[in-house]
């Protein structure tokens, strides 16, 4: 399979009702290993890259990892940029190379977000590539993106004019969900995923998923949730990882790197592959 166009793994994921894990990587360590993960789990992924990734490393040598990475692999894989309100960052991706992104407009007036989203998916299509959309800022904050104040929620018929307008492919509802770690379990309004894909049939982003329950996932998922992201719960399996690792490095005064790395992909590899099972993307891989 390879490299594909994100509507390819995300449509039969909403037509099926299963969800594909869209996980965001901020290394060639944790895009190696969330990739292996997919091929043992035949699992269709989502490969996501914040802004604050892009710029700390360059779209030039992220996406030169990412073709060495993909080559020759077996399952349905995609290179998303998750959370951007850059006009200029979405440009210099989709020339680098990504297939999808995620234009984050939603601290501007929904009419001057659909406008310049409009803008974005005309300039998106040119290259082949998918866009996601949302009119409602997610709570939290991630990757220096976001603010944790509740963003004001906007009519179904406002999110359906957007959807219709705009074109995007998937869209990215808020619905009491949140980025980061939860401080309490969160009330999410299903119903609103509910509404849109029964108004639209449109595939749904569930964002902030680092966190809920299995029932939560499983609802939202039968609803329509076939993009699921993933953040938080990968960069503390990084680090808590490694963490464990040190501590009993230093313990036996053994400083081995590629020991570190090896326990650290290891944890990600056993964490991805579990969301596959979760999701129901595990064996969806084509192979």
């Amino acid at each position: 399979m390879g490299v594909v166009a994100l509507k390819d793994i995300v449509d039969p994921a909403f037509e099926a009702r299963y969800g594909v894990p869209a996980i965001n990587v901020f290394n060639d360590l944790t895009m190696e290993a969330v990739l292996a993960a997919a091929e043992e789990a035949n699992s269709p992924v989502i490969l996501q890259t914040s802004v604050k990734t892009v710029r700390s490393i360059s779209s030039r040598v992220l996406f030169d990892i990412w073709q060495s990475l993909t080559r020759g692999i077996g399952v349905p894989v995609a290179l998303h940029l998750d959370h951007c309100p850059d006009r200029d960052v979405i440009s210099e991706c989709l020339k680098a190379g990504w297939n999808s992104v995620l234009f984050d407009a939603s601290t501007l007036p929904v009419e001057e977000n659909q406008r310049q989203t409009i803008e974005v998916v005309a300039e998106a299509r040119r290259y082949g590539a998918q866009v996601e959309g949302e009119i409602e800022a997610i709570t939290g904050v991630e990757d220096d993106h976001g603010s944790d104040e509740v963003a004001p929620r906007q009519s179904l018929s406002t999110a359906l004019a957007f959807i219709d307008a705009t074109g995007i492919d998937v869209f990215a509802p808020s619905i009491g969900n949140a980025h980061g770690s939860y401080k309490a379990a969160p009330v999410l309004d299903a119903g609103r995923v509910t509404e849109i894909v029964e108004a639209r049939g449109i595939p749904i982003a569930l964002h902030g998923g680092s966190g809920l329950s299995a029932e939560q996932f499983a609802d939202l998922i039968a609803r329509g949730c076939a993009k699921v992201n993933i953040s938080t719960a990968l960069k503390e399996t990084f680090m808590k990882s490694s963490l464990t690792f040190l501590a009993r490095a230093e313990q036996n005064s053994k400083w081995d790197p590629p020991s570190l790395f090896a326990h650290t992909r290891a944890e990600i590899i056993t964490m991805v592959t579990g969301l596959t099972q979760q999701f129901g993307s595990a064996g969806r891989g084509g192979r």
